[in-house]
């Protein structure tokens, strides 16, 4: 019998029997690098060192090293000369995921700040690849899996971003880039979601509704009340805590008791059992301040972050403005579509001073709410159910104040009115992009970059503006040129009124109802008698549809295009008049990240009037295209309907 023997090399020869076949020579490494690293290179400043320490890598490990070249190039030369100057050392410290989380921070940072600190993220490769190692998490890890996580709880959509501090503006959560304090990665992951659901619930409950920067301001040491409240809100908010979130509640005592941390300071029970009390507010916290001033500081916890009233208030300030012109809008509209539907509309009177004294905000006890009571609203004293958009914006003006004001209740007349910033300059949309604040009161949007195979964060501005209405003489022209086709639309669209709604538990039907039939002879078994309906079948009801129109307005469409496009909206939207279905117009055009443009034709709750045909014929090419944050931007829109 032939006996066959295998021979397993030692791993030290295996890999230079690799080496040996697989890997480009120096000169081969430098060829590759001068293609990528061209605009920074010279006669005095070559690639050849670089090259010869990368020649001595493994084939895999070189592409990888060139691969990230290549894609960190597409943003500056520079910076993927310093990451191929340094990717020797870094595959010492770090495997492919530590380097690639270590590379994108850097690129996050050029992006936010600039090439330098860039460069200076790149140098201090050791400490990240500490701080990273074994254990280290990195909010990029797990960026998505929070955010989708804080959007689950109550209250308003907020962002994930990363910065050295924590702490929040209540409209975005600044966490660290990296965590490595935890001995594993989920523990390290529990404390991520420590410090963000901190962060959440002082927007949530109430923590900003008091001036803090002022409120401090009495006292000698201001820092120092400063860290008091914070730990007097930060008792207050974890009693909130474990009383709405219970199964996070326990895994922040888990972090605690492995890091030996106290969640309550010496001597601060019975103040933690005054704060403990499911009606104990801000102003209790406060209260006790006044009391405790002359106590020590205790020593802030893993997850509690700093408190930065400042920026809180400038950001709270613009919003509150904001949303005080959206609500009174809001209230214009539901006035209006009130007196539709009721069909007691008066043309005699102003409707806008009618309907500013017919609102009013009712205070319903509720128990399972963290306040203990909800909001109701009434027009002319019989309860309103507001819309999704104006339940959101009236639940944000309640987590900023604490109620719905008297003065947000007055509805705005024709023209609304203007937020003024702080030096009272009004800031005109279509002339915003000529100043230095491009992205005051605009969309943030990450986009994705294919070179680097990540999204740019916050990389696109974009804005809504109106169309300018032009008198309806092209939706004149198009109605009286396409009556015949128009006929025919209305007809094909008449016939699709009414959708096939599947109805449960029928006494007959084309198909048996498994829920029915279950719980049918679970009564059966049971001695109850069993029931016949046990069938399901497709009923003709309402229809419940929304559709969004996104219209390219850039440059490219100027003549035939245009008008085409133009042409077709206004057969739609005659036909869709037909059908009764929700629908909006959005055009889209822009030129350069920093001006991504939205143009505002017809929002769901407009009706389809001559402004709106004016609007259509005022319809113009504008500049380039930039479609990806436009659908991701007017996808939210439509999935708030």
């Amino acid at each position: 019998m032939l006996s066959i023997k295998t021979i397993t090399l030692p791993p030290i020869t295996q890999k230079m029997m690799k080496s040996n076949t697989y890997s480009l020579t120096a000169e081969q490494m430098e060829e590759r690098l001068d293609e990528f690293l061209v605009y920074v290179l010279s006669s005095r400043r070559t690639a050849a060192g670089v090259a010869q320490m990368l020649a001595a890598c493994e084939r895999e490990q070189q592409e990888f090293v060139l691969n990230w070249v290549n894609r960190i190039a597409s943003s500056h030369a520079e910076l993927a000369y310093q990451f191929a100057n340094h990717a020797v050392q870094a595959m010492s410290l770090m495997d492919e995921q530590g380097i690639e989380a270590w590379v994108i921070h850097a690129m996050d940072v050029y992006d936010k700040k600039g090439l330098h600190p860039a460069i200076a993220v790149l140098h201090e490769m050791e400490s990240f690849s500490k701080t990273r190692q074994n254990t280290g998490l990195a909010l990029e890890d797990i960026e998505r899996v929070l955010e989708t996580f804080i959007a689950g709880l109550s209250g308003r959509c907020l962002k994930l971003e990363s910065a050295e501090r924590v702490y929040t503006d209540t409209e975005t959560l600044f966490l660290p880039a990296l965590l490595n304090l935890m001995e594993t990665r989920a523990d390290n992951f529990r404390l991520y979601k420590a410090m963000a659901v901190h962060l959440w619930a002082q927007t949530c409950f109430g923590t900003w509704r008091m001036n803090l920067s002022q409120a401090i301001q009495h006292f000698s040491q201001p820092e120092k009340a400063c860290r008091l409240f914070h730990t007097l809100e930060r008792l207050r908010l974890d009693a909130y805590i474990a009383r709405e979130l219970p199964g996070l509640h326990r895994d922040i005592n888990l972090i605690l008791n492995k890091l030996g941390e106290t969640r309550i300071p010496t001597e601060w029970q019975s103040i933690a059992e005054q704060l403990a009390h499911s009606a104990a507010t801000v102003q209790h916290s406060y209260d006790l301040l006044l009391k405790i001033y002359a106590t020590h500081t205790p020593y802030t916890l893993c997850y509690q972050g700093l408190l930065m009233p400042e920026r809180v208030e400038e950001v709270m300030a613009l919003r509150m403005a904001r949303e005080k012109e959206a609500f009174r809008i809001a209230l214009v509209q539901m006035a209006s579509d009130n007196r539709l539907k009721s069909a007691r509309q008066d043309e005699k009177n102003d409707a806008d001073e009618e309907a500013a004294s017919r609102f009013k905000v009712e205070q319903i006890p509720d128990e399972s709410l963290p306040d203990g009571f909800t909001f109701e609203l009434n027009l002319d004293g019989q309860p309103i159910t507001p819309p999704d958009n104006v339940k959101s914006l009236m639940d944000s003006i309640i987590q900023d104040v604490g109620m719905i004001p008297e003065e947000y209740l007055v509805a705005a007349g024709d023209g609304g009115y203007k937020i003024l910033d702080e030096e009272q300059v009004e800031r005109d949309p279509a002339t915003v992009w000529q100043g230095v604040y491009h992205e005051e009161g605009a969309f943030l949007y990450h986009e994705w970059d294919h070179n680097r195979r990540h999204y740019r964060k916050n990389w696109c501005v974009l804005r809504e503006m109106d169309v300018h209405p032009q008198p309806e003489i092209f939706v004149t022209k198009t109605l009286r040129r396409y009556q015949g086709l128009i006929k025919n639309l209305r007809r094909t669209f008449e016939a699709l009124r009414g959708e096939d709604k599947l109805l449960k538990a029928q006494p007959n039907g084309e198909d048996i109802d498994l829920d029915a039939l279950i719980k049918a002879y679970a009564d059966a078994k049971q001695g109850f008698e069993m029931t016949n309906r046990l069938f399901t079948k497709m009923h003709k009801d309402e229809r419940n549809i929304a559709v969004m129109f996104m219209v390219d307005m850039s440059g490219s469409t100027k003549g035939w295009i245009n008008d085409a496009e133009r042409e077709a909206l206004v057969l739609l939207c005659e036909a869709l008049e037909t059908l009764g279905d929700r629908y909006a117009i959005y055009g889209f055009s822009g030129m350069t990240r920093k001006r991504c443009e939205i143009y505002r034709v017809k929002r769901f709750n407009e009706p389809y009037t001559n402004l709106v045909q004016q609007r259509i014929s005022g319809m113009t090419p504008q500049d380039y295209t930039r479609m990806g944050v436009a659908i991701r931007h007017l996808s939210a829109l439509l999935n708030e309907v």
